[in-house]
Order: structure tokens, then C-alpha cells, then sequence
């Protein structure tokens, strides 16, 4: 099961979007743990009630790219890649237990027919490296995605064009001086 799916290549590597740079890669190790709040009941059926909240677990690789957070996971992992466009990572927060290893966890906004509900959260933790240098360059690159958003969003805004008013006017002048003026205006 593909979660959110990105198109992959013959090696699991997935295929960049047009103009989409890699920014980073952790080639093993890494294990997401997905929680989807109120999975929706399988089939057709809408008279039921909700299907419950799943877990998910899976070991295998990550990239970051200036538009996406991308994870395939091993052949034999509950489900088989997932992929969150920067912007649609809600929250985050690196966490360093007491007692076990330190891991990042972030809310995402799910994409529509993605698989997702809304409140799903993922725990991302690491096997064989450590964490902190990795937090940093996805906050980094995340927060420049949500800028350059903006930036198009505000450009695909624009001003309304305006035009001159018509040579037709309907104010009457008294010399040079407009009748339509407050009086002691014209001297």
C-alpha cells in the first residue's frame, strides 16, 4: 500500500517532479512509524462506523527534495512508500527520551485520496546515524518550500488592472474651477 504514492523506478528510488532537486538522502536505516486516526471502513459501505485508528511500521529509505519528503520502505514492511509535500507537514518536534532513541515526530495534512485522514501523525527515528543534523536540513528546506508557496501564491494574486476613466465627464466646470467643489475652494 502506497500512502500518498510517488511514482518509483526499477531500484525503489523515486522519480523526481519536474524542476524537483534532491537536497538529501539516508540510504538505510530509517524507520517511520505511521498512526491514521479513524481509517475509513473498507468498502462502499458509509451506514457503518468508523473503521478505527491503524498503525503502521516500516523500515527503509528517505529523501528530502526542495518539494517533497519521501520514504520506500523494505519489501516486507505493512506498506510500501509515503510522500508529503513540504507545506503539508503541519507541526514538528524532535524528541529526545529519557530512555530509548531520539526521534523526530510531525503531524501532515493529508493529500485527498492518499490513504490518509486528517491527524495523521508519524514518529521518523534512525538507526544508523544520528538525528539532529537531519531535523535541521528538513526544517530548513520545509520552511523554505512554505515561503516559495507563498511567493507564488501572492504573484498568481496580483493587483486588478485599472483603467482610465472615460473622456466623457459629467462635472461641470465654472472657469477652470469644478461647480461639484466645496465652497470657498475657487477663489
Amino acid at each position: 500500500m502506497a500512502l500518498n504514492c510517488a511514482m518509483l523506478n526499477a531500484t525503489r528510488e523515486p522519480i523526481p517532479l519536474p524542476n524537483e532537486s534532491i537536497i538529501s538522502t539516508v540510504d538505510s536505516g530509517a524507520e517511520v512509524n505511521l498512526l491514521i486516526p479513524d481509517v475509513p471502513p473498507e468498502g462502499n459501505n458509509s451506514a457503518g462506523g468508523s473503521g478505527g485508528s491503524q498503525k503502521l511500521k516500516a523500515m527503509g529509505r528517505i529523501w528530502i527534495t526542495d518539494r517533497r519528503f519521501l520514504f520506500t520502505s523494505s519489501p516486507d514492511s505493512s506498506f510500501d512508500s509515503l510522500t508529503v509535500p513540504l507545506p503539508s507537514i503541519l507541526s514538528t518536534r524532535f524528541e529526545q527520551p529519557t530512555f530509548g532513541a531520539n526521534y523526530l515526530a510531525f503531524e501532515i495534512k493529508p493529500s485527498s485520496g492518499g490513504g490518509l485522514t486528517d491527524g495523521t501523525s508519524v514518529e521518523l527515528r534512525f538507526k544508523n546515524q544520528a538525528m539532529f543534523q537531519f531535523v535541521a536540513l528538513l526544517e530548513k528546506t520545509r520552511e523554505r518550500a512554505i515561503y516559495m508557496k507563498r511567493q507564488a501564491a501572492q504573484e498568481d494574486e496580483g493587483l486588478p488592472t485599472y483603467t482610465s476613466p472615460p473622456d466623457s465627464s459629467t462635472v461641470t466646470l465654472f472657469g477652470d474651477v469644478p461647480v461639484d467643489n466645496p465652497p470657498d475652494y475657487a477663489s
